[in-house]
């Protein structure tokens, strides 16, 4: 498969800008590979789709504010930081994207909040677009971080041409995140509510948590027509004894096992035994997963809709087939499905 090949016409207003109003009332299409069948719900439907000790799969990662704005010495201009990862706690070290980034040198301090009470020193230009930070604060780690977050905003992605609203903090994060580490939300659990939770449960679907904290490096464009030369960026990844148990027990008693977004897939491929069960895993996966790819863990799986040309249609293609999911685009365009991290669902069974 080349890059070509996942290429389409995206209108620009099928973009989601916002989140449905209600979470599980976004729109579903539901693919059926057997049939080669497309339907048309609500999310809040997907519950007709699964049985008792059928398992979904779910990234409990959390989004945490990772965009500063902050004012250069001497020149006061202002510049975007975007945290995306943290190197050393002790000497507060971040590997970070700035933005305009021809304007921030080595040694170049930056000043953020009003009091100007945080200060970053640029020490190194790690990559064409990142550089490395170390920030200058006299409180302890906690009052640090608490610094951070005070600070942040929500890190909505760049193709939202809007300021992050008080709302996003919530919208932008699945109601069951509770492991902090990720600069982008695992958008297709952002259709979960609460109540459609309860109803899985009630009906007697399992559920396994497993860890993924997703890094821009997914949204990274692929710059390279044979798609085997695309380097992905490493993201951190944790599956637990529990997740394990839970997941292969479904398999062998041959359950469907949901995957709710790229990134669990990403996550349960990571870390598969000969006998295509799933092993514990703790450590950072760069796993690019395009056609043609044979799954061993998930049978079927919970997307959005994804923009031309990315990783994610890469691995979704795979998973559905590549005609299907074509045919099932140029519908979703017709339709005016929303796109992207706000915008509406795919359930593949």
């Amino acid at each position: 498969m080349k890059l070509s090949h996942f290429n389409f016409d995206l209108p620009q207003d099928l973009l989601a800008e916002y989140p449905a109003e209600n979470r599980d009332e976004a729109r579903l299409m539901v693919l059926n590979r057997k049939d080669q069948t497309i339907e048309h719900k609500m999310f809040k439907d997907l519950i007709d789709y699964f049985d008792p000790n059928d398992v979904m799969v779910v990234n409990n990662t959390k989004v945490f504010p990772a965009r500063l704005y902050g004012n250069k010495e001497k020149t006061g201009a202002r510049i975007e930081v975007f945290l995306l990862r943290e190197l050393n706690s002790e000497t507060r070290l971040w590997d970070v994207l700035v933005d305009p980034a021809r304007k921030i040198r080595i040694g170049n301090k930056l000043y953020f909040g009003d009091d100007e009470s945080l200060v970053a020193e640029v020490i190194d230009n790690t990559t064409s677009r990142g550089r490395t930070l170390r920030f200058l604060y006299d409180g302890s780690y906690d009052e640090f971080r608490q610094k951070l977050t005070d600070l942040g905003e929500t890190p909505l992605p760049k193709y939202i041409k809007r300021d992050a609203e008080p709302e996003d903090e919530e919208r932008y994060q699945t109601i069951y995140a509770k492991n902090e580490g990720a600069v982008a939300a695992p958008t297709a659990g952002l259709h979960f509510s609460k109540h459609l939770m309860k109803r899985l449960e009630i009906k007697g679907v399992d559920f396994a948590e497993v860890t993924l904290h997703v890094g821009l490096g997914t949204f990274n464009p692929v710059e390279v027509e044979d798609l085997s030369k695309h380097k992905m960026d490493s993201e951190e990844a944790y599956i637990t004894a529990q997740a394990t148990d839970v997941i292969n027990n479904g398999i062998a008693n041959k359950r469907k096992i949901c995957a709710v977004g790229t990134t669990v897939m990403r996550a349960l491929e990571s870390s598969v035994s000969s006998e295509r069960k799933l092993n514990e895993f703790r450590g950072w996966t760069n796993k690019f997963i395009f056609p043609p790819y044979d799954f061993s863990i998930a049978n079927c799986m919970i997307t959005n809709f994804h923009t031309p040309k990315s990783t994610l249609l890469m691995m979704v293609s795979a998973f559905a087939g590549h005609d299907f999911i074509k045919e099932a685009y140029e519908e979703a365009v017709k339709e005016k499905y929303k796109f992207y991290s706000y915008g509406d669902a795919m359930l593949i069974i």
